[in-house]
């Protein structure tokens, strides 16, 4: 196991005042991570059941730089099941296919990575973040944080098993007391991968309370990986400000991006020229939205279709007048046609009473 970080007392303070206390606005979109060049740090968060194929797309399409496709479990027993079928679909992925994966034990983890790599992976993300009781259960996502021994075995096996970048997504530690992200960074630095990506809670508070940002900085400068910064960007202001606080390289966007992939937009507009775009107009939303509904009916089929449509039409319209009463007759359709169809209409009767609902910020995206 590589040997735990040293404590820097005030130093990383110092470095964060000094040295890199610039955004990727000021410094030029730059980002190494193995053999990649990223030029527009601004990232997807990979979220199971809600990142696939369809919404990577479409966030691409509005700005996103970098997109990780939907956590895979690395059990093998699970690899023919149609929904990872679905997940593990990477034709046409439209930019660099980084697949992440999940579990807690290092052969399991190795085995998973090459896998993937065959299937057309071209780097692996591996989950140390996710905060959901049955992943933790199984000792996997942000339980590893609890056993560095293990962590370091993992990693040492992905990395060497993989052929490809490895990066890795976690959080500020298991919980208040147990905030030891400093030692997982350092610990994945010497192991050998590429980037973090870091959530600024701790897996006890999972997605309540707010973000903290001061562990990342301090992690962030005693790291020659770059890093991503996640949790409470609800607007490019605040994606600056967050940037500047933690000297981060990047940002990520996950729940943020739910009911508003065009925020990408206007992330990347404000990153590169200091001033918000123009606001689209609910005309210009409804045809992604309806894009995105289409796409998702024929990636799943009908059936399949139209349930997982029904999460993305509530965070689309769940804002807009009458929003809630349509979002309740929608789920009762199972129709691909009457689905989409209502959708439409309803869009179009909205935009002719109001407009400007569109570019609205939610105050509780994260």
């Amino acid at each position: 196991m590589p040997a735990p970080i040293a404590d820097a007392g005030g130093d990383w303070k110092f470095c964060l005042k000094n040295v890199q206390c610039r955004t990727f606005l000021e410094r030029g979109p730059i980002m190494h991570i193995g053999g990649y060049f990223i030029d527009n740090p601004i990232a997807l968060a990979p979220m199971a059941g809600i990142t696939d194929k369809p919404f990577r797309r479409l966030c691409r399409d509005f700005g996103a730089g970098w997109a990780v496709c939907e956590m895979l479990a690395s059990d093998p027993t699970l690899r023919n099941t149609k929904k990872t079928l679905h997940r593990s679909d990477f034709a046409d992925e439209g930019g660099i296919v980084a697949v992440q994966i999940a579990g807690s034990d290092p052969q399991q983890m190795a085995d998973a990575a090459r896998y993937n790599v065959s299937l057309g992976a071209q780097l692996i993300d591996i989950n140390m973040g996710c905060p959901a009781k049955k992943v933790c259960n199984v000792q996997a996502g942000s339980a590893l944080m609890q056993n560095e021994p293990l962590v370091a075995a993992i990693l040492e096996a992905v990395v060497k098993a993989a052929g490809v970048p490895v990066t890795l997504k976690t959080r500020l530690g298991w919980h208040d007391d147990h905030k030891n992200l400093p030692v997982i960074a350092k610990i994945a630095e010497d192991c050998g991968i590429a980037a973090l990506a870091v959530h600024g809670r701790t897996r006890t508070q999972m997605y309540k309370g707010e973000a903290r940002y001061e562990l990342i900085a301090e992690t962030k400068c005693r790291l020659n990986i770059p890093v991503w910064v996640n949790g409470d960007i609800t607007s490019p202001q605040k994606a600056q400000t967050v940037l500047k606080q933690t000297a981060a390289d990047g940002i990520m966007i996950g729940r943020g991006a739910q009911g508003r992939p065009w925020f990408f937009r206007d992330l990347k507009h404000y990153a590169e020229h200091g001033v918000l775009p123009p606001a689209l107009s609910l005309a210009e939303c409804a045809a992604a939205i309806l894009n995105h509904i289409r796409a998702i009916h024929a990636f799943y089929g009908d059936s399949a279709g139209v349930r997982i449509a029904r999460k993305h039409i509530g965070w689309y319209i769940g804002e807009m007048p009458d929003g809630e009463q349509t979002r309740r007759d929608i789920n009762r359709l199972d129709s691909a046609a009457a689905q989409y169809d209502t959708l439409a209409g309803y869009l179009e009767r909205v935009a002719g009473k109001t407009d400007g609902w569109a570019c609205a910020y939610r105050q509780n995206a994260v």
